[in-house]
C-alpha cells in the first residue's frame, strides 16, 4: 500500500440496539469464546501494509478489554455521535504522516482483509477521491433472508445503490432497489450489501464533522449520509462475495448467524 494507512476501530458500550455489545462473547469454529472487539480487532490485524491498529472508544471497560488482549486503545470523548465523528476526533492522537484513515467498524468482525486493501488501493489510484466503502453482490437465498427479517421488524443489513461511475446514490437500512416479481429468479440479486467499512482522507473527515447531523442520517441511522449530503462523493468499490456468510452484530438474535459464519470461514 502506497498511502501510510491507519485502521481505527471505534466502540461504544452504550449502543440503543444491543448495549455493551462490544464486550459480547462469540464462539470461533473450536469452541473458544472471544469478545466482539477482539475478534474484530484481530480481522483489523490481519490486513497487509497497515502502519498500526486502534481501538476508539470513550469507555474504560472497552479500553481495559482491549488492553487486556494485547491492543492499542485511544480514548476519545462521550460527545461523539458516530464511529466517523469518533475517528475524527482521534486524528490529533495518530502520526502527522497518516494520510488514510479505514474506519473498521466493531460488529464488523467477519470483514475480509481484501476489502480493505480494495478501498485504499481505491484512494490510492484516484487523488481526487474522499471516501471509500465496499458493497458486494447478495446471493437470491441471502436476499430472501434479508426480506423475511425486514417483516419481522429486524435490521438484517444496509444497503446501497450506486450511479454509472459506482459512486453512492443512496444507502439504506431497507432493502434498495425495489423488487419486482421475478427478481430473485436468479442466483445473484440485483442488491448490493453495503459492507460496514470506510476509508477516509482527513480532508474528508473535516468536512464531515463541520456539517451538522442530517435528517436522512437520523432516520435511516446511517452515519455515511452525512456525506452525500454535503456534497462528498463516496465511491462504492465492488468486491466479491465470501464463500460464508457476512453478518454484523446489530441485534441479540445475531449471536448464533455469525457464530454458524465463524465456524463456516474456519476462524478460531
Amino acid at each position: 500500500m502506497v498511502a501510510k494507512t491507519v485502521i481505527l476501530i471505534p466502540a461504544r458500550f452504550a449502543s440503543s440496539r444491543y448495549p455493551g455489545k462490544p464486550l459480547v462473547d462469540l464462539k470461533g469454529s473450536g469452541g473458544a469464546a472471544k469478545s466482539l472487539i477482539q475478534r474484530s480487532y484481530e480481522a483489523a490485524c490481519r490486513v497487509p501494509g497497515i502502519a498500526a491498529v486502534h481501538v476508539v472508544t470513550d469507555d474504560e471497560r472497552i479500553a481495559e478489554a482491549v488492553r487486556g488482549f494485547g491492543g492499542s486503545a485511544l480514548m476519545t470523548s462521550e460527545h461523539c455521535r458516530n464511529g466517523t465523528e469518533r475517528c475524527a476526533e482521534a486524528l490529533d492522537q495518530l502520526d502527522a504522516n497518516v494520510e488514510l484513515v479505514v474506519n473498521f467498524q466493531g460488529d464488523a468482525l467477519l470483514t475480509p482483509p481484501g476489502f480493505v486493501t480494495s478501498l485504499v488501493e481505491q484512494l490510492t489510484a484516484s487523488p481526487d477521491s474522499q471516501v471509500a466503502t465496499p458493497a458486494m453482490r447478495q446471493r437470491s437465498d441471502e436476499v430472501r433472508k434479508l426480506q423475511s427479517e425486514e417483516l419481522a421488524g429486524r435490521v438484517g443489513g444496509t444497503s446501497v445503490v450506486v450511479d454509472g461511475e459506482g459512486r453512492a446514490l443512496y444507502f439504506s437500512k431497507k432493502l434498495i432497489p425495489y423488487l419486482p416479481a421475478g427478481s430473485l429468479d436468479r442466483e445473484m440479486a440485483p442488491v448490493r450489501l453495503h459492507i460496514g467499512v470506510y476509508a477516509y482522507r482527513r480532508s474528508a473527515l473535516a468536512t464531515y464533522v463541520a456539517t451538522p447531523p442530517t435528517e436522512l442520517e437520523m432516520l435511516e441511522g446511517l452515519e455515511q449520509l452525512r456525506f452525500l449530503v454535503a456534497g462528498v462523493p463516496i465511491d462504492v468499490v465492488d468486491v466479491g462475495t465470501p464463500s460464508f456468510t457476512l453478518r454484523e452484530l446489530n441485534n441479540p438474535e445475531d449471536v448464533s448467524p455469525i457464530e454458524d459464519a465463524l465456524a463456516e470461514a474456519g476462524l478460531e
